[in-house]
């Protein structure tokens, strides 16, 4: 089975690029003694972050190296901008790294994903707030204005707002890069909030962070980045108190029913890479281990079409969480996001 990707090993994605990239051929090691032979082999390109380099990617993975199975790039806006043409191709695209609900909503049928749709990121965010004393009533939600991820994210939070009644909800689109975090954070704090929720780029929500003490004293601050490591390496005690979205965290989650559990998997990533794993590396090496069992569910079959009514049936575990799609939608509805709030340091699970 030959494996195909293109993966931004240089620009603005290349830290999140490797780690898929190492992810992967960690679950090309795992699979060569676990799976059906033959045994998976792997090739990458280089996107260097860009959407029309990734397209040519995908068509010279499909046309020139004719390969098996297809895996998206990383980030939204490429996995947006490839899904066409593995759609017009009949491929499924084998998605780790794309979260935004456009994708789907684009009419691209052969996307598998394996982590949970933006607009859940932080929907559940202000039912936990409303539980609190004090409680949560206003809600301010700023979001990049461009691309979609962002506004997907924003919309989701404000739809839970509404949802679990709040009764001041208020989404406030910024123009990104963010050059004037202050000035925005002096727009939000205007309107009193409860909980202030800011979606960006990750250099975004570090400025916001920044600034964060123009806002009320008792003001929850939520931010995408938060959930990163990277979050509380770049801010130190800046970080603390702030929430944000999980899609992975190794020591909360079921036993896996399909592949390692998360120890055996971050210890095997850093004996091979000498480094720590983090989320992309997780979602690449699970969407192999998907890819993996649908095929298996197959017979062994390559064909496509099999493999993705194979996707769709599917209900199990891996490390990272639950999977399971939507059969209509095709949208991953069994993974659930983690709440981690930042606490003398570290990351903790609070939802």
């Amino acid at each position: 089975m030959l494996v195909g990707t293109s993966l931004s090993l240089s620009g603005r994605f290349r830290r999140q690029g490797e780690q898929a990239r190492d992810g992967l051929q960690l679950w090309v090691e795992y699979a060569r003694d676990a799976g059906p032979r033959p045994a998976p082999r792997l090739i990458v390109l280089d996107d260097e972050s860009r959407a029309s380099v990734a397209q040519a990617h995908a068509r010279r993975l499909l046309a020139e190296h004719q390969v098996d199975a297809l895996v998206g790039p990383y980030s939204s806006g490429l996995v947006h901008a490839v899904a066409p043409i593995a759609d017009a191709a009949g491929k499924v695209l084998w998605n780790h790294g794309g979260t935004s609900d456009a994708i789907l909503q684009a009419g691209a049928r052969g996307v598998v994903s394996v982590a949970s749709p933006a607009s859940d990121y932080l929907r559940s965010l202000p039912a936990w707030g409303r539980r609190r004393v004090p409680v949560v009533n206003r809600v301010t939600v700023l979001h990049a204005a461009s691309g979609t991820f962002a506004s997907e994210v924003a919309r989701g939070a404000a739809e839970g707002a509404r949802a679990a009644g709040c009764g001041d909800v208020r989404v406030v689109p910024f123009e990104s890069p963010l050059l004037d975090a202050s000035a925005l954070c002096r727009e939000a704090a205007m309107w009193d909030p409860d909980l202030v929720v800011s979606v960006g780029t990750f250099e975004d929500d570090l400025a916001v962070a920044r600034q964060r003490t123009i806002l009320p004293e008792r003001t929850v601050v939520a931010l995408v980045a938060a959930g990163l490591a990277a979050f509380g390496d770049e801010l130190g005690p800046l970080a603390e108190g702030i929430i944000g979205p999980s899609q992975w965290e190794p020591a909360v989650g079921d036993t896996p029913l399909l592949g390692p559990d998360s120890d055996s998997f971050i210890g095997a990533f850093e004996e091979a890479f000498h480094r720590p794993s983090e989320y992309p590396a997780a979602q690449a090496f699970a969407i192999g281990l998907i890819l993996m069992e649908c095929r298996r569910r197959c017979g062994g079959s390559l064909a496509d079409a099999a493999l993705l009514g194979a996707a769709l049936a599917l209900e199990t575990t891996t490390f990272y969480g639950g999977f399971r799609l939507n059969p209509r939608t095709g949208r991953q509805v069994g993974h659930g996001i983690r709440l981690v709030r930042w606490q003398n340091g570290r990351k903790r699970v609070v939802d």
